[in-house]
């Protein structure tokens, strides 16, 4: 079996896996424990399974652990390690989650379009995730806060 190694939110990994073209979500979550990143639609259509690749949003549902060697990634763990970043915090301070699902990859994204010199309602043109929960007003006004 192969084995990779990942740069993941400033840390080598070494990861086995079966095959070189397993998605790196299930490398996150199964291998390396980190569970923050979810599985949504398996398709990049949801981006529950948004990380940060090289810092780009990149949905890991499809996105093959041979692909993501020598990049630099970012998971929702990784984000802040005291919920510090702005998004989380806005996050927080509007309560923008109900079943919170989709949250971690919806944070991601924010994350990205953030780092890539968005503010406000412009990072809400950045960001495509899909809510099915519907707080995506909530989601509104925390963004226009950043």
């Amino acid at each position: 079996m192969p084995t990779y190694t990942l740069n993941v939110n400033g840390k080598s990994y070494s990861a086995t896996v079966a095959r070189s073209d397993m998605p790196l979500l299930w490398v996150l979550r199964d291998v390396l424990n980190l569970t923050g990143t979810k599985y949504g639609c398996g398709i990049e259509v949801c981006g529950a399974c948004t990380v940060m690749v090289n810092g780009q949003p990149e949905k890991s549902c499809d996105m093959d652990v041979s692909s993501a060697v020598g990049k630099q990634i970012t998971t929702i763990e990784g984000l802040s390690a005291n919920r510090s970043h702005p998004a989380q915090q806005a996050w927080i301070a509007h309560q923008v989650p109900q079943c919170g699902y989709c949250q971690s990859g919806m944070l991601m994204s924010v994350a990205c379009a953030m780092k890539a010199g968005h503010h406000g309602s412009s990072i809400l043109d950045e960001v495509q995730n899909v809510c099915v929960c519907g707080t995506y007003q909530r989601i509104k006004t925390a963004v226009s806060t950043l």
